[in-house]
């Protein structure tokens, strides 16, 4: 703070300018008057009092109007075509003096002008015009002035802004818990306990559960990540993600301790959306974002994966999954420290036959057809994605979840119809057949 407070240049004289000339709530636009400070110009003043007083004139004159013509509802309105005018509704026009001309007929009313509106109307939009002009070159004249110390306003500018954000770290740093994190040349990620520095902030979120982490470029390079939906896949590999981001920028991290070694980009694959406007699917943004990260991630980058592949059918989906995390292993080019968020069990597998590849899943407790999602993440791969327990927290009714788990049997038990398809007809629908040795009577 001391490097950036001597990096700042006083502004004494342009200082003094600002806060002798601009209001102290400025209009939006300059176009529309009210941006320099009443007393900083006496002609400025003179004008602006004169539109003061001409507005009061005319309320004057309405009230004037009204009491002398006995039309209680005579108004004085203006618009930019016709200036200042009377306006008198149809059910009054009986009342309305020899000496209003008349200007303008709507619907509902009438609008007139006198010889007496129009001069003073002259006097108003005048002493606004020029207020106006005035204003403007005013602003300018102080502009041109602030313009002359740009350069010194600028190197002000980011040493404030530098020492704010460094403000901010320290303040997390003090008030959430966070460490200085171990930066290093090497690859190796390590985090203990490490926390999501969004999420274990949200003012309704449950306890938030710390997880570690061990990410390099040899036995670690590549964590498979199973377990239920909901479980807190996606906000662990993005919590390593901005752990990382935030030890680069030079902020303490959320955990009890971490070693980080230098990434030259983050790459990330999350989330599931369309883009219309350019005419793509889901399935075509999710396939051209991990076309990027295999075509410029290096050995020194991290990588976050969710749900590869899920767009499309599931063979196609898995098939694309496994060989995106195949490349990702043996590639010489890439090999980047990649967590890769999945729901295609058979990925697990990868583990037996690539040196680099590590299963992590998430904890669950089973209780009856409950579960509780512990948010621990451990190794080993998980055997369930529990969806359709998801789906009744959801508010699915009871009969399609029914319905589903006995899908969910014949899918699991590999029962086959006939013709090789899964059997997925109502048990309750098909028929037995019938014993040969009983007479059937129907």
């Amino acid at each position: 703070f001391q490097t950036l407070e001597k990096s700042i240049t006083e502004l004494p004289t342009i200082g003094k300018i600002i806060d002798e000339a601009i209001d102290d709530e400025p209009a939006v636009s300059i176009k529309d008057g009210g941006m320099i400070r009443a007393g900083y110009s006496a002609e400025l003043d003179d004008l602006r009092a004169a539109g003061s007083k001409g507005k009061q004139w005319l309320a004057e004159f309405q009230a004037a109007e009204q009491e002398r013509t006995g039309i209680k509802s005579l108004k004085i309105r203006y618009n930019k075509v016709f200036g200042y005018f009377i306006e008198i509704t149809k059910s009054n026009l009986s009342m309305v003096p020899e000496e209003y001309t008349r200007k303008q007929t709507m619907t509902n009313a009438e609008r007139f002008i006198t010889p007496e509106l129009k001069e003073y109307e002259n006097k108003i939009l005048g002493a606004q015009d020029r207020a106006t002009t005035l204003e403007m070159e005013l602003f300018i004249q102080i502009r041109d002035e602030v313009v002359k110390e740009i350069d010194a306003i600028q190197r002000n500018a980011r040493a404030v802004a530098e020492a704010d954000i460094l403000a901010a770290f320290a303040e997390n740093a003090l008030t959430r818990r966070y460490v200085r994190p171990q930066m290093s040349e090497n690859d190796d990620l390590e985090i203990v306990d490490g926390r999501h520095a969004v999420v274990e902030q949200m003012p309704d979120a449950e306890r938030f559960v710390p997880n570690d982490t061990t990410l390099n470029n040899t036995d670690h390079q590549l964590i498979i990540i199973t377990g239920p939906n909901m479980a807190g896949k996606s906000t662990y590999i993005r919590q390593v993600a901005l752990i990382t981001i935030l030890a680069h920028i030079g902020s303490f991290v959320p955990a009890s301790e971490a070693k980080i070694g230098l990434v030259d980009r983050v790459f990330t694959r999350v989330g599931a959306s369309d883009d219309l406007a350019r005419g793509r699917s889901t399935f075509m943004v999710e396939m051209q974002e991990t076309a990027n990260i295999l075509n410029n991630a290096t050995p020194k980058s991290l990588i976050v994966l969710d749900e590869i592949g899920r767009g499309t059918s599931t063979f196609d989906g898995i098939s694309i999954a496994w060989s995106v995390a195949e490349f990702l292993c043996t590639n010489p080019a890439v090999r980047a420290k990649t967590l890769f968020a999945t729901h295609y069990h058979e990925l697990t597998d990868l583990s037996l036959t690539m040196p680099g590849v590590q299963n992590a899943n998430v904890l669950v407790k089973e209780r009856g057809d409950q579960i509780t999602f512990l948010r621990k993440i451990v190794p080993g791969s998980a055997d369930k994605s529990y969806g359709i327990h998801v789906a009744r927290l959801a508010g699915l009714p009871a009969a399609v979840l029914d319905r589903a788990n006995e899908i969910l049997r014949n899918l699991e038990e590999g029962e086959f119809e006939a013709e090789g398809a899964p059997k997925i007809a109502r048990q309750r629908s098909r028929k037995k057949k019938a014993d040969d040795s009983q007479l059937d009577l129907f």
